[in-house]
């Protein structure tokens, strides 16, 4: 039983996507992906209101990868071209399986907006392997209350499995690749020690707070907030300096090469021409603007 090393930290600088400006701790200049992990997007906290409502994504679509939202405060409606259509929560998750194609829209509900309040989330997009690139779009949405809880020693730290498993605890979401997603609250001086497989590559990312990882490194908030760890090990210690929230992810690395191009993830430049021109063509399916 060992900790895995650190192989390098990084900030989580703030870029403007349109009107929306937001966190994007990868892809930078100096961290293009995690594999299988292509991107991360930490949005918010805004405050929404009837005249600030910058967050409200019509209609758009994917293929090749998994859009996941990690949703931390707030309200959001997901529709979709497959009819699904779901008010996600605090704490809610929604994974979503573009596959061969996928039309979505995504923003605060109309009762949030009216009445106001708080968003943030974490938007991820998880690469899926050339085999499985074109297979059916599915969609899974889980509740807070859904996820399985593991609480540490101290009753300081809880980790919410939401994908994989965690010490015989399986998450809720049910995933194409090997993947561990686990979202980690801690309240100060709170310590936990977590478990992955050797085989996977993790990643830790600091939403909150200030942690000390494996009694070396620190994450807080406006300073380095992400780690990405060696595949040397099978574990790594946490403790909380002050209330915070962590989400873990790992996965075992594709080792494929990568094409994007605005909302796809695909092998080629030519596959990536073959989306743009099935989604001009209609064969993603159709989702009207709210």
């Amino acid at each position: 039983m060992k900790l895995n090393t650190i192989k390098r930290a990084g900030r989580s600088h703030f870029v403007d996507m349109g009107p929306i400006r937001l966190r994007q701790p990868f892809p930078t200049q100096h961290i293009e992906s995690i594999d299988p992990f292509i991107l991360l997007h930490h949005y918010g906290p805004y405050e929404i209101s009837e005249d600030s409502n910058p967050f409200d994504l019509g209609p758009h679509p994917h293929r090749g990868f998994e859009p996941v939202t990690f949703l931390v405060q707030g309200e959001q409606l997901h529709r979709d071209s497959l009819g699904h259509e779901s008010v996600v929560k605090a704490g809610d998750v929604q994974w979503t399986t573009a596959g061969r194609g996928i039309i979505h829209a995504e923003g605060p509900t109309k009762e949030f907006v009216k009445k106001g309040g708080t968003l943030e989330g974490i938007q991820l997009w998880l690469n899926l392997p050339a085999e499985k690139k074109m297979i059916e779009a599915n969609y899974q949405h889980a509740a807070y209350e859904e996820f399985n809880v593991i609480i540490s020693e101290d009753k300081k730290v809880d980790t919410r499995v939401i994908a994989g498993t965690l010490n015989g605890f399986y998450g809720k979401i049910a995933t194409q690749t090997p993947v561990n997603a686990f979202m980690i609250d801690a309240k100060a001086e709170g310590k936990q020690t977590i478990n992955f497989d050797t085989r996977q590559q993790g990643m830790l990312y600091l939403l909150s707070g200030k942690v000390l990882i494996n009694a070396s490194e620190t994450l807080e908030l406006d300073k380095n907030q992400l780690l990405e760890f060696n595949q040397d090990g099978d574990r790594f210690s946490l403790e909380a300096e002050t209330d915070s929230k962590l989400l873990f992810l790992s996965g075992e690395p594709i080792k494929e090469t990568v094409a994007t191009y605005g909302p796809y993830v695909m092998n080629s430049q030519t596959e990536l021409l073959e989306a743009m021109r099935d989604y001009q063509m209609g064969k993603m399916g159709f989702l009207p603007a709210n």
